[in-house]
């Protein structure tokens, strides 16, 4: 499994879209085709020549023959207040991404994100470090993940909002 390590690649995985929540973690995940992920290529930066100059991939993994998973955590501030919390919650989020990573290799190649959508409330758990609060998390990301291999495949995005309406109908209808 790779690790997210730059903003256009969290960008690109947020916009992928949200395919499993839970009370307070959101699963983001693209799917990534052969012109994100660039096999055996070097990667072009701001310093290359307009000669060597090339389409630039986002998942560049050279020497790779694998299709590869992709993870990064996004633990905001605003949510978790104490750096010891936020980095306790990406450590739960690696920890048990490499448990599903059989699952997960399993699915097409994607880039998933896991962010954290509302604060643990700091009444429950006092210490950022607390053995409940890493329970509590591991618990949520083990659900969250769970779901998110038994979905094999994305559902396309027009094909799902254009059944809605229809469905609707035929339910006022009858």
């Amino acid at each position: 499994m790779q690790r997210l390590q730059t903003r256009p690649q969290f960008q690109a995985t947020m916009s992928g879209g949200t395919i499993s929540r839970t009370a307070h973690f959101a699963l983001h995940r693209l799917v990534l085709s052969e012109v994100d992920v660039a096999k055996d290529a070097e990667p072009t930066g701001p310093g290359a020549t307009p000669s060597q100059a090339a389409p630039q991939a986002l998942f560049v993994v050279p020497g790779c023959k694998v299709p590869q998973v992709w993870m990064g955590p996004l633990v905001p501030k605003r949510w978790a207040k104490r750096s010891v919390t936020r980095h306790s919650i990406k450590r739960q989020i690696y920890a048990v991404a490499s448990e599903f990573d059989a699952q997960l290799q399993s699915l097409p190649p994607a880039a998933y994100v896991v962010r954290l959508r509302a604060g643990f409330d700091r009444k429950q758990f006092i210490s950022a470090t607390s053995e409940p609060l890493k329970q509590a998390v591991r618990a949520e990301l083990m659900q969250l993940l769970n779901h998110a291999t038994r979905r094999k495949s994305p559902k396309p995005v027009a094909q799902a909002n254009t059944t809605q309406p229809q469905d609707v109908a035929v339910e006022g209808a009858g």
